[in-house]
């Protein structure tokens, strides 16, 4: 299987319909983009071998919120795809409150905020 179909698979598990929702937004002015972004992000570095899908989610919610609030729609996703990937909610909680020390205290509690919204949703969705 390529690593297009690996994303694509992937991808569509943890987050249905990314790829179309990337490809309408952005394909006009970015053609290609879509299919990269799941060829790359998914089929080439979630789907590799050597270290846990949860895991993985764990360092990409962790980098996410250190970086800070400009990346809150993609920490979102990522905390969703996180519990889909099996990450309970007091691990996310304490993955983002751990980069209190790195990114600084207003980026871990934006990142809370994130979190939040995210369980909310999922306690909608039930």
């Amino acid at each position: 299987m390529s690593t297009l179909e690996t994303g694509r698979q992937l991808s569509e598990e943890l987050n249905p319909g990314l790829e179309a929702a990337i490809e309408a937004r952005y394909g006009h002015l970015l053609p290609g983009m879509a299919e990269g972004l799941v060829d790359f992000a998914y089929g080439r570095h979630y789907a590799r071998p050597g270290l846990p899908l949860r895991e993985r989610y764990i360092a990409t919610i962790a980098a996410l919120t250190a970086l800070g609030g400009q990346t809150r729609p993609q920490l979102k996703v990522n905390i969703a795809s996180g519990r889909k990937a099996g990450l309970a909610r007091e691990e996310i909680a304490e993955t983002i409150w751990q980069m209190a020390l790195y990114g600084g205290m207003p980026a871990a509690i934006n990142g809370l905020n994130a979190a939040l919204e995210v369980f909310a949703e999922e306690e909608e969705a039930a």
